[in-house]
């Protein structure tokens, strides 16, 4: 009888709160619509994105600057540039995670993790060297030369600037 009791417990609740709840008839339902739609308009809400009236005055030289960024010549881009994810803290963790294959001698995973760390991070030095020297274990001198030169560039002075020259000169007798 107790079971009983409690079973039908919850469905008369529903059913009085069922009955407490005015009834909404389809005016104020309309009516609610229409007020939402008069307050969120996009044509309101755009944002103006125009460069300001005086910025060729102050900026004379900028459209020289990113003339060469210009990509309208081709039909389907009208001018939109691609962009990758800059994430130093992923790249930093790619170099890490590179460094731990390399020195088990999988050179093929630490490339793969140099590349990726030089996705989420473009002109990262240390991931530079690193992928050149995994593309020197493996055998393409061509890309091991390409990424030594980019560390140069970036750090011409940097902590492996002498092996990078060297991996160079080795290179450049090679061929």
């Amino acid at each position: 009888m107790i079971c009983l009791a409690l079973l039908t417990a919850p469905s008369r609740a529903q059913d009085s709160s069922d009955k407490a709840a005015p009834d909404k008839t389809a005016s104020d339902t309309a009516a609610a619509q229409s007020r939402e739609t008069e307050a969120s308009s996009s044509h309101d809400t755009r944002i103006d994105i125009s460069p300001p009236k005086d910025d060729a005055k102050k900026h004379p030289y900028s459209k020289a600057a990113v003339a060469d960024l210009d990509v309208a010549d081709e039909p389907d881009t009208s001018g939109v540039q691609e962009f990758h994810p800059w994430n130093p803290m992923k790249a930093m963790k790619d170099t890490e995670v590179g460094d731990y294959y390399f020195k088990r001698k999988n050179y093929k995973a630490a490339l793969d993790r140099y590349k990726e760390a030089l996705y989420y991070k473009d002109n990262d030095a240390v991931a530079s060297f690193r992928l050149a020297v995994c593309q020197e274990k493996i055998g393409d001198k061509a890309a091991a030369r390409k990424y030594y030169e980019q560390y140069l560039k970036i750090l011409p002075d940097g902590p492996f600037a002498k092996d990078a020259h060297a991996s160079l000169d080795r290179l450049a007798k090679a061929q």
